[in-house]
């Protein structure tokens, strides 16, 4: 059995210029995530046959329009997880009731959209705590989608927040403790502390290829183009489960209304066209070694995990 889970952090584009310090977008920019990307998702998942795990803000989810396309994807069997209620950074440095009311009204305002409460959370940053996964246990969550033990990916992180705060400017964006690259790169049960493993919930990792732990996610993918998103798809094949995770913004370019983006911001250079070209690659690659695409809540069922 060979799994692959294609998921999307619907981020929408003011979290962007928060991580680089940059002033709120105004005008239509500001909803370019679900006002043009929702839509070639949608597409990229017709086209390739894929069901999609889509981790909602729920903030988000209480803009009128958004509720409507969030419905409609549910509708037609794609899976919405809670990536809590505001998108704050720090979530792991807030106080046991914050951290709490932050998934709670996520799970309240995506519950209202689409009708039926997530089973799986992505935390903003990919940055997690011990009491974090304590209070996803406590309030019944299936699975959590966040542990990133990716060194090239912490090492380019902690070296973006210090260059921008050189620059004058104040990243929201925080590191996670380095501990969490020696995190198991597979499925498996939380720990404590959560880089180890134990008999808590289950974690699916954010992918990484073998060897030097590549990440293997959407920025990586668009920015290596199709050739080399072959190669690092092939270079995750023969995993049990492939978590590949793409935000809503790789379906987007500096023609939707994100010039102010474009130098802070590499990937955003990148025609849509080249992105869907690069995304497509490696997909071809894994269904052509025999993956089958499920929903993460499905993978999170199907898996085998160590003991």
């Amino acid at each position: 059995m060979k799994l692959c889970a294609v998921t999307v952090d619907l981020d929408e584009i003011p979290f962007y210029h928060r991580i680089h310090g940059l002033p709120e977008p105004e005008g239509p920019s500001a909803n370019a995530v679900y006002d043009i990307a929702l839509d070639r998702l949608g597409e990229l998942a017709k086209t390739y046959k894929l069901p999609l795990t889509l981790f909602v803000i729920g903030a988000s989810a209480e803009r009128p329009e958004n509720a409507t396309r969030l419905r409609a994807l549910s509708e037609q069997g794609h899976e919405i997880g809670n990536h809590t209620f505001g998108h704050p950074y720090d979530l792991t440095r807030l106080d046991p009731d914050r951290m709490a009311e932050e998934v709670e009204r996520a799970q309240a305002a995506i519950e209202r959209a689409i009708g039926r409460r997530p089973v799986g959370f992505r935390a903003p940053g990919y940055t997690v705590s011990d009491a974090l996964f304590a209070l996803l246990e406590q309030k019944g969550f299936l699975y959590d989608s966040s542990v990133f033990p990716c060194p090239a990916y912490w090492a380019l992180k902690a070296v973006a927040i210090s260059l921008i705060k050189l620059a004058g400017r104040k990243s929201h964006s925080i590191v996670d403790t380095p501990l969490v690259l020696t995190a198991p790169t597979a499925a498996y049960r939380v720990g404590r502390p959560y880089w180890r493993t134990g008999a808590g919930m289950t974690e699916i990792p954010i992918q990484v290829t073998r060897g030097a732990r590549l990440p293997f996610i959407g920025t990586s993918l668009t920015m290596a183009g199709p050739s080399r998103a072959k190669l690092l798809a092939r270079m995750v094949a023969g995993a049990q489960l492939v978590n590949l995770e793409l935000h809503g913004i790789d379906l987007l370019d500096f023609n939707d209304g994100l010039s102010a983006l474009r130098k802070h911001q590499r990937d955003v250079g990148i025609p849509v066209a080249r992105k869907l070209d690069a995304i497509g690659a490696a997909l071809g690659v894994l269904r052509d070694r025999g993956y089958d695409f499920v929903r993460l809540d499905e993978a999170a069922t199907k898996v085998t995990l160590p003991s």
